[in-house]
This record gives C-alpha cells, structure tokens and sequence, in this order.
C-alpha cells in the first residue's frame, strides 16, 4: 500500500489511526473495520488526511471517511456513475456525483459488495486517468 500526505508532522496512515482511537467507540470501531476493506479490496490504495478527514485514494479519490455522533459516512467521489447492485448507497442520492453510505450503529456493510464497490471505484478512477498522447511521449 502506498501511503501519501503528511499534516502536522505525521503521515496520513498515523493520522487515520488516531482518529479511529480517539473516536473509541462503535464509530472508531467501524471506521477501522472499513478502512480495512478498503485496503484489502486495493492492495495500492493511498491513505490521505484532507479536510481534517480520511481519504483513500487510487488515481483520483474512491472515498472519505466522516465521522459524526450517530453515523459513520463513507461517501463516494464519483458514486453516482458506480454500479451499486447491493443498493449499499442510502445517503446523498439525489446528487449529481457524490453517493455515501451511511453507517448506524449496529449496522453490518456487505463486506463482498463494499469491496466490489471500492474495485468499481478504482476502475472508474483509472478510466478517468488522463491518457498521455503518443506526441507527448516523444
């Protein structure tokens, strides 16, 4: 796994980290359980620390990581155009871009379909990867 992004001296991963204990409860849990998934499902995810905020990304940002009192949010850089099978998106649904899935406490994710999730992510981002023309390689 790359790692990217430092704030306040430390890399993000350690930033990550400490949000996940700081937050000790349900949240802390399902957040590290998450960013798991994330990180099994793309070996080449880079953790990021943006906006006071987690993000993992692969050419492009597959998601951030919130953390509020009652929910966990994962939202989707680019949900809108994912396939979403599952019906894992409960939240922002009416935008044009951004879809998130919002976590309860006690809520269990499809792990298989979240992981398929952040992969579809991640093609998408490659996809959007700006192909170098044959000139400018020369």
């Amino acid at each position: 796994m790359k790692k990217s992004g430092v704030s306040q001296g430390r890399p993000a991963s350690q930033l990550i980290s400490d949000r996940i204990a700081e937050l000790g409860d349900w949240r802390g849990k399902t957040l590290g359980r998450m960013r798991k998934l994330i990180k099994n499902a793309d070996a080449d995810v880079v953790e990021e620390w943006k906006w006071t905020t987690p993000v993992w990304s692969h050419d492009g940002i597959i998601c951030t990581g919130e953390s509020y009192k009652n929910v966990v949010k994962l939202t989707f850089a680019k949900g809108a155009f994912l396939k979403d099978p599952a019906r894992l998106f409960n939240s922002s649904l009416d935008g044009n871009v951004r879809r998130a899935i919002d976590i309860h406490e006690g809520e269990e994710v499809d792990e298989s379909a979240f992981k398929a999730l952040v992969r579809h992510a991640v093609a998408l981002n490659i996809s959007f990867k700006p192909q170098r023309s044959k000139k400018a390689k020369s």
